[in-house]
């Protein structure tokens, strides 16, 4: 616990109106990418070809496409950061092998791995000073 409460003043000290933006777009990117499987059936059958001899790999599409649009509300609040990117980070991780694996598309393998690492970086660094998470803190 004493980790998490030296990487919350590091990053609220260092807490820059740029990163908080980056944070909502990459919470609307989400979203975005959300209904972008939900509504585009042959995309997410192109996705999910190399993973179809998995045992339970229907049960996915309804983890990503959850993970992306509760994680990416929760990310532009900057409310639960840690736990919806600590659950977002599987599905990058799965986005990620999806793109090396099947058939390989430079701009998405690019997205895939820019938004792995922004989970990573809000994982780790929490939302920042601008966010619901910070307010509600300072309320206690």
């Amino acid at each position: 616990m004493g980790w998490i409460k030296t990487r919350n003043k590091w990053a609220n000290a260092h807490s820059y109106y740029w990163i908080d933006l980056f944070r909502i777009a990459l919470g609307v990117f989400l979203i975005v990418k959300g209904t972008d499987f939900m509504s585009n059936e042959v995309r997410f059958q192109e996705v999910m070809l190399p993973f179809e001899d998995w045992p339970g790999s229907w049960l996915i599409l309804h983890y990503v496409i959850g993970a992306h649009f509760i994680g990416g509300f929760f990310l532009i609040f900057g409310l639960f950061t840690r736990l919806s990117v600590g659950i977002l980070i599987p599905v990058m991780i799965g986005a990620v092998l999806a793109n090396l694996l099947g058939p390989i598309n430079t701009l998405e393998t690019t997205l895939a791995l820019v938004t792995f690492v922004a989970c990573v970086y809000f994982f780790i660094n929490g939302p920042g000073k601008h966010s619901v998470d910070y307010y509600l803190k300072m309320q206690q």
